[in-house]
């Protein structure tokens, strides 16, 4: 089967799916979801749900203030983070024919769940803790499109990609391993704009909703990795 049809597994190094560059629409979605959560958690809980740079730096900071319990609460959803991201790559590397509807559907069930904390009022800790590991299994569903590696999470490196890109595209230099004629430098930065405009486009949905929904703001995001997982087809 043509590998535009197809799905596949990148290298070992890699955690996510390989999309091909005609199904790179399923990733700006995802991306939308993880902006959205990081808003709410930054306005609800003080803390980032995928930026884990953003939670290092403000811990280190309340460290450098001997503010023990700040830096405490600001590095918490680091190690959830992480588990999240141990639990979505071995769901990946296990089963790679349903992974990306099963990782939609398992993140969908922690934002409802999440939204259930909201309701019952339960610890904020908790609420940490759902987020961020939701976010980290989120975040190995999409590893790359066509021969472009992208994250759903973490803007920075897609915006340093993007920056290159430009700069060999204003150089006209060859694109490594191009994926075909029409596999270009403005392509792929075009692909990580529409993916950071997607992350933008999420926090500002999230904060706004926020503040109209309350406790039932992360239900939104949860309806929609339900319609994308019943939407996918299994991978071959």
């Amino acid at each position: 089967m043509s590998h535009a049809t197809t799905q596949r597994l990148p290298d070992f190094g890699a955690s996510g799916i390989t999309l091909p560059s005609s199904q790179g629409w399923r990733a700006p979605g995802r991306t939308l979801i993880s902006g959205y959560v990081d808003s709410y958690a930054l306005l609800n809980f003080g803390v980032y749900a995928s930026f884990m740079t953003g939670n290092t730096t403000s811990g280190g900071s309340h460290l450098g203030q001997n503010n023990l319990a700040a830096a405490g609460h600001s590095l918490l959803p680091i190690p959830f983070f992480a588990l999240g991201i141990l639990a979505g790559t071995l769901l990946v590397r296990l089963d790679r024919r349903h992974a990306l509807s099963r990782i939609s559907l398992a993140v969908a069930f922690m934002l409802a769940l999440g939204a259930a904390r909201a309701y019952f009022a339960w610890p904020a800790w908790l609420g940490i803790l759902i987020l961020s590991s939701a976010m980290g299994i989120l975040n190995t569903s999409i590893s790359r499109v066509g021969g472009q590696a992208v994250s759903l999470g973490f803007m920075t490196g897609d915006l340093n990609n993007l920056a290159q890109h430009l700069a060999m595209g204003i150089l006209r230099v060859p694109v490594d391993q191009a994926q075909g004629p029409r596999d270009t430098h403005w392509r792929r930065a075009a692909l990580l704009s529409g993916l950071w405009t997607s992350f933008l486009l999420g926090t500002v949905l999230g904060a706004a909703l926020a503040s109209r929904v309350g406790v039932w703001t992360l239900l939104l995001p949860a309806l929609m990795l339900l319609v994308l997982a019943l939407a996918e087809p299994a991978t071959v």
